[in-house]
């Protein structure tokens, strides 16, 4: 079976403490045609998926209150019990070798770093929800 990107709007969570960076990335999400709610700390990401439903989230890894790692390994925790998987792309202004690999082994699905562009927003989305949504 193979897989491919659907070319459709999505609904992205975004949890980040930086009010500029937040709002950087829905400014990008919107350019791209896409919609997305903003958070600013993972707890707040966890409440938010609580009650509704996203295509995937982009997930700070430091942040306040609850940062991302322990968001990500909440959600994963969530899913090992009640199955489904949510694509999760880290965001981090740390890129120091080994931080993907070591964000992939906690769970994450994908990766970009700050500062951050449209590009590369956009090819990490399209990369992993190519392989998250089999056709067929």
């Amino acid at each position: 079976m193979t897989s491919v990107y659907r070319a459709r709007a999505l609904n992205l969570l975004v949890a980040d403490d930086d009010v500029f960076v937040r709002g950087l990335i829905i400014d990008l999400l919107q350019g791209l045609g896409h919609s997305g709610v903003a958070v600013d700390n993972g707890k707040k990401a966890l409440d938010c998926l609580a009650k509704r439903a996203f295509d995937a989230v982009l997930l700070d890894v430091m942040m306040p209150v609850m940062d991302g790692l322990e968001t990500l390994a909440a959600i994963r925790a969530h899913e090992a019990s009640h199955g489904g998987h949510l694509p999760i792309i880290m965001v981090t202004g740390h890129a120091e070798p080994g931080d993907e690999a070591k964000l992939k082994r906690a769970g994450a699905d994908g990766y970009v770093t700050k500062p951050i562009n449209g590009a590369s927003v956009k090819n990490e989305l399209t990369r992993v929800l190519t392989f998250a949504q089999p056709v067929g």
